[in-house]
């Protein structure tokens, strides 16, 4: 299908404008790791923090993702590359309205997650890596995946029977068996003070 006939429109109000009046600089804090890493804990809890600071957020999960706009989708390779090309597109609007977005998903390939970075504005991707080892990721084990997985009842299964590439310069590096929850929390707070974020 062609696109020719499809012109952006810009609108009045800018980016810059929108997050003048939330009082923050827009960013996506994009969390990856393995299937029980943590993912979603600390971003949740970094979000309560961030709105206890009234700062303008939104969580996209991988879950929830999927049961609404990438329903649908699979675990094949193909489709989870398509799956966090969506996401990208939806974090750069979230990023267009001025606000924080912090997205929780496993998205194991390096040139995925470099895409969407492609994607938005320089210094608006913040990459933070959930670094948690395998074995504690799969002890955890919280929705019973790996066990699947290790059936052979889960196919494409990251860790197990496909890969994760681990960031190579993340912004934030949290190594999750050796810090504790609110270590996590402060540690992704510090840096978005310490790179105006989170204006005053």
């Amino acid at each position: 299908m062609s696109n020719k006939n499809i012109v952006w429109h810009d609108h009045h109000v800018t980016k810059e404008s929108r997050s003048k009046s939330k009082n923050q600089k827009p960013c996506v804090l994009w969390f990856t790791g393995l299937s029980g890493s943590g993912k979603s804990t600390v971003a949740n809890a970094v979000e309560i923090k961030l709105n206890e600071l009234n700062k303008h957020t939104y969580i996209l999960d991988g879950d929830n993702v999927r049961l609404g706009l990438n329903k649908g989708l699979t675990f094949s390779d193909e489709d989870r590359i398509e799956n966090i090309r969506r996401i990208g597109e939806v974090s750069k609007l979230f990023i267009d309205a001025g606000t924080i977005v912090l997205t929780a998903f496993i998205s194991p390939f390096l040139k995925d997650r470099q895409q969407v970075r492609d994607l938005i504005s320089e210094n608006e991707f913040i990459e933070v890596f959930i670094d948690t080892p395998l074995e504690i990721c799969e002890s955890r084990d919280p929705k019973g995946l790996y066990k699947k997985a290790r059936k052979g009842e889960i196919p494409n299964f990251t860790g197990i029977s496909s890969p994760y590439e681990a960031p190579i310069k993340p912004e934030i590096h949290i190594k999750a068996g050796e810090t504790t929850l609110e270590e996590a929390v402060e540690q992704i707070l510090v840096y978005l003070r310490e790179n105006n974020y989170l204006t005053e």
